[in-house]
């Protein structure tokens, strides 16, 4: 039969820079009540998938699932946005390819080296596309722990990293779960400009800016808008001051990662104006995708408004 140490070769044969593994029997009950309670707040904006009843049990993804293949993929390059009140900023992970594509190939590659060493293995893959907790699962297969601003941070890479998980009906070893390092350290909670960051490890998403700029379907909140700071897709504020990302971040060697040259100092006014035809140009094979024309423009010029006000 398959073991752990075969499965976790081929990960990272395959690309993958971390791979764990944890068994779907412990249930992850911590993660579970965390959810819950912070449902209960309300926190999850308009988040509905965050309330599918999938994502407190496993089983009910996959009834088969005895393991968590989890991995991690690097995604952080060195480049740097320039400053300047006029430069729309965006998240890091949208630089480049979609990092579903990116993930999902992978991921399909191990699925199916899986299933051809028995005809009963059964495997099935999420990279953030089912109601999978990915950052509890991690954390219980020895990635990473889940920091105080929500990321799963990694020793090696910090929190620039894109998460995915194999779920199969094999009986692999567990790793042991990771312990959190976050210690007294509270600077992504200073640095966070519209106190997203409640208490440590819980986000309102209606606070949060990558929230309003990537899900929001409305307008920006009065309350939210002053505090865009340039920032029209997601938003890395809280990474960016991480004393982890500060001294352990490396340069992925996934080529699909390196930005499109337009992603790093796009204009607010240019943003603004943007025409659904050049959407559709400039952020071709894009997880920016999601952020359609008309929000694009809305978040470009509710920044462009706050500068205004400020100026």
């Amino acid at each position: 039969m398959i073991t752990a140490e075969q499965v976790k070769q081929k990960a990272l044969e395959l690309g993958f820079h971390k791979v764990g593994i944890t068994a779907a029997s412990i249930e992850a009950e911590q993660g579970t009540e965390t959810l819950q309670a912070w449902l209960a707040q309300g926190y999850q904006a308009d988040l509905k998938w965050m309330e599918y009843p999938q994502r407190q049990e496993i089983r009910s993804v996959m009834p088969e699932v005895r393991s968590l293949i989890c991995v991690a993929l690097n995604y952080y390059t060195p480049h740097n946005r320039p400053k300047g009140k006029q430069y729309a900023k965006i998240s890091r992970y949208g630089w480049g390819r979609d990092y579903h594509k990116v993930m999902r190939k992978k991921l399909m590659s191990l699925v199916t080296w899986l299933q051809t060493q028995d005809s009963g293995i059964l495997a099935r893959a999420y990279a953030d596309t089912g109601p999978v907790q990915d950052k509890v699962w991690a954390e219980r297969a020895g990635l990473g722990w889940i920091a105080k601003n929500s990321n799963l941070i990694t020793r090696e890479y910090g929190s620039w990293v894109f998460l995915g998980e194999v779920l199969t009906n094999v009986e692999l070893a567990a790793d042991r779960p990771h312990t959190e390092h976050c210690g007294t350290c509270t600077r992504c909670i200073t640095a966070c400009p519209t106190q997203a960051i409640t208490q440590p490890f819980v986000i309102d998403a209606n606070r949060c800016i990558a929230y309003h700029t990537i899900e929001n379907r409305g307008e920006i909140p009065e309350s939210i808008a002053p505090h865009l700071q340039g920032w029209v897709a997601g938003c890395d504020i809280c990474q960016d001051v991480c004393p982890w990302n500060e001294r352990f971040a490396q340069t992925t060697d996934v080529e699909d990662f390196q930005p499109y040259p337009w992603n790093i100092a796009p204009t607010l006014a240019d943003l603004a104006e943007i025409t659904d035809a050049d959407w559709h140009e400039r952020f071709p094979a894009s997880a920016l995708r999601r952020i359609k024309p008309a929000m694009l423009r809305r978040n470009a010029q509710a920044s462009l408004d706050a500068t205004d006000d400020l100026s």
